[in-house]
Order: structure tokens, then C-alpha cells, then sequence
């Protein structure tokens, strides 16, 4: 099949999020099927990546869209009823090159990436589409209103959530949508009422994310990963050092909580202490997996499934996370991540984990082979292979 990917953001270097995703589906199916790129470069740096990318798709094209175009574009969000995520990647060039693309190739598919993209090819149903959520956005919004924020702040989210329930019905409007939790399915089948989603999880890649005969006798280190501008993640540290972290430390006074990401935000630098560690970047997160005695990921509001969870668990590090993405996992509560949500719980669990290194060998054990049976990037590749024949067939 000849296959069209329209992502939100260039999909390299593959460190997190929806980079990751892009990155790994494709590089698992050029060698059967016939890709092309089509995407918005936010920076200088992300132009220099074309080469690389060309080793995955025949063909590579950016769209230049500044970050700060982007915030201009949002000014008409002040009478303009779509969303802000929708605002920011509108981009007049984009839609001319990709309307040029349709009549120079005849695609058998086209994946389009996020919400954030779909105005793109939302009324083109003579061409076989798939619009691939990273999670159910009206949810996320949902759940980030539970947590106290300012009255501004709780107005501008009032507002966006709004905006973002109305314009997911965009999905209906695709031949498939996908979301990759199975919680998110639920919620948007019910809210939309609608019949044409289905499951593509998250994957891991288990070339870079192998379990490394971890050692389970030290226990020691906390960690949490993710992109530390990222809200959820910010939230998380911030309520996790604060409500979490000393019930911990009452019974285990050496550890080390290490807050692993890029671009941490001044709120999150300002944690740092004597036991409590911002790194920054990490080339080899893999490699501080594996130094941890437990990953955390207690996260208060989002959507979707969370690859921080996913990772560890590929390297055999047990987990304790709170319900965010939990139920898209299709585990059991122990089954490579322990669910808790009440502070006192979730900071009994991880003390548990620390206290016994059988416990934290079980429950790494059990969450590396989660991970090879339903996780493997190859797995969810064909799965969206599948998907991908469905509607050129359907058509």
C-alpha cells in the first residue's frame, strides 16, 4: 500500500510521546508498504532531521510553523468556537501542499495524526482515512478540572473543554478513529455515540527498552520520566514531593527521588534538594530505568496510557501509578504496576516495594511479559496494518 502519515510534529528523534508513536508504527512498516511524511517542522533544528526520516519514508515534507506563528494563530480563538489545539497547527500552506500531494499520488490510506490535525482531510471521504488519537482529549480536559487551580485558569479550561467535547464529533467523519486505551474507547463510544473507534495501544520498543537483567537488591531510587513541561507531569512531581514523598521517607530516610525529563519547567527545578534530583535530558533513559528500585507515576489528571508505565515495566521495574491510564492497561492491579490513588496507599505500595525485594522482583517479572505479549511495537504495527486494509477494502 502506498501510505500517507500527516503528523502534528516531526516524529524524530523518537524520545516521548507522539514522536515515539509515529516513529516506531512506521519504521516497522516501510519495508512492506510504501510511506510518505507530511508535517509541520516547529524549529530550525527540526528541518536538519529530513535525512533521517528518509530512511523511513520515500518522502519527507515540512511545513515551517514557528511556535510563535502558532501563538498567533490562537489569537482568534477569542471568537473563534474550536479549540486552541486546533487553532495552533491551522496553517493555509500546509492544506495547499497536501491538497497538491492528493493529486499527484493515489494513496490506498492516509493516517492523520491527533485531533489537532483533522480539519486537514475531515471532508475527504473519497479517500480512505484513519484519524489516530493519542487519547480522548474531552477527558483529559475532564479530569485536569478535579485538580484546584486558579479562577482564570479554571475558566480558560471550562472553555477548551467545551470547545474540545464539540469538535471531537470530527471523529465520525473519518472511516476509522483510533484511540490507544481502551478506558478512552469507552468514554468516547458513550459520550459520541458513535461506532467507528477502535483500540491501537501504545507500544514499547523492546529493541531499546530490554530488560537488562535488572538488579532487584537495591532499593534505594524512586523515579519518574516524562517531558517536565508536559502539565499532568508537572502536577505529578509537585503533588508527589509534596503529599507522597515524606510518608516514604519516614521509613526509608536515604532514598532518592529522581525526576527525569526534558525541559523541566522553573516549578519543577525548584524541588530539587538533597534528595530529590532533576536531571534534566537523559540520552539513555533506558539505563535509569534500570538503576531505579521503583518507578512512580502518580498522575492526578490525563488520558490515554501512559509510556512511562509501559517502559518500565519492559525492563522489569516494578511500578505504582495512580488510575490515570491504568485502566487501558487490561491488567491487574500488581501485574508489573500497582494502582493506588489515596496518597496514605499510594505511599504505603511503594514503601511495600521497597521493604521486600521478592515483591519487586514479582511484580517486575509479571509486568515484562504484559509487555511482550500485548506491547511489542510489532504487534500494534500489525495491527494498524489491519486497519489500514480495512478501509482501503471498505471503500
Amino acid at each position: 500500500m502506498k501510505i500517507l502519515f500527516l503528523a502534528n510534529r516531526v516524529p524524530y528523534p523518537p524520545y516521548r510521546g507522539d514522536k515515539l508513536k509515529i516513529y516506531n508504527l512506521a519504521r516497522r512498516l516501510k519495508d512492506r508498504h510504501e510511506l510518505h511524511l507530511l508535517t509541520f517542522a516547529q524549529t530550525e533544528e527540526d528541518l536538519g532531521y529530513k535525512t533521517e526520516l528518509e530512511k523511513i519514508f520515500k518522502e519527507v515534507h515540512f511545513i515551517y510553523l514557528p511556535k510563535w506563528k502558532s501563538a498567533m494563530n490562537c489569537i482568534s480563538g477569542a471568537w473563534d468556537m474550536r479549540p486552541l489545539q486546533v487553532l495552533y497547527f491551522q496553517s493555509g500552506k500546509l492544506q495547499q501542499l497536501l491538497d497538491s500531494l492528493l493529486e499527484k499520488h493515489k494513496y490506498d490510506a492516509i493516517h492523520v495524526q491527533h485531533l489537532r490535525m483533522s480539519p486537514y482531510l475531515a471532508g475527504r471521504k473519497e479517500i480512505p482515512r484513519i484519524l489516530d488519537l493519542p487519547d480522548a482529549f474531552s477527558l483529559y480536559w475532564e479530569r485536569r478540572k478535579m485538580v484546584k487551580r486558579g479562577l482564570l485558569t479554571r475558566i480558560f479550561e471550562n472553555i477548551e473543554q467545551r470547545r474540545v467535547l464539540n469538535y471531537e464529533k470530527v471523529l465520525e467523519q473519518y472511516n476509522l478513529s483510533l484511540v490507544c486505551s481502551s478506558e478512552d474507547l469507552a468514554y468516547l463510544e458513550k459520550t459520541h455515540n458513535t461506532g467507528n473507534l477502535r483500540l491501537l495501544p501504545n507500544g514499547v520498543d523492546l529493541e531499546t527498552f530490554a530488560a537488562r537483567n535488572h538488579d532487584y537488591s537495591h532499593n534505594k531510587t524512586i523515579l519518574f520520566t516524562g517531558n517536565m513541561d508536559y502539565a499532568p507531569n508537572v502536577d505529578a512531581v509537585i503533588y508527589f514531593t509534596a503529599e507522597i514523598l515524606p510518608k516514604i521517607k519516614a521509613k526509608h530516610p536515604d532514598l532518592q527521588f529522581i525526576i527525569a525529563g526534558q525541559r523541566p519547567v522553573p516549578n519543577v527545578l525548584a524541588l530539587a534538594n538533597e534528595h530529590v534530583i532533576v536531571t534534566g535530558f537523559i540520552k539513555d533513559l533506558a539505563a535509569t530505568y534500570n538503576s531505579a528500585s521503583v518507578v512512580v507515576a502518580p498522575l492526578r489528571f490525563g488520558a490515554g496510557t501512559q509510556n512511562k508505565v509501559l517502559e518500565a515495566m519492559a525492563m522489569g521495574v516494578p511500578v505504582v501509578c495512580s488510575h490515570i491510564g491504568f485502566g487501558g492497561l487490561g491488567i491487574k492491579s500488581g501485574e508489573g504496576a500497582i494502582m493506588q490513588t489515596a496518597p496514605e496507599a499510594f505511599a504505603d505500595s511503594v514503601s511495600e516495594l521497597l521493604d521486600s525485594e521478592d515483591l519487586r522482583r514479582q511484580v517486575g517479572t509479571d509486568g515484562m511479559r504484559v509487555i511482550r505479549t500485548r506491547f511489542d511495537w510489532d504487534i500494534i504495527a500489525k495491527m494498524l496494518e489491519g486497519y489500514f486494509e480495512e478501509i482501503r477494502i471498505g471503500k
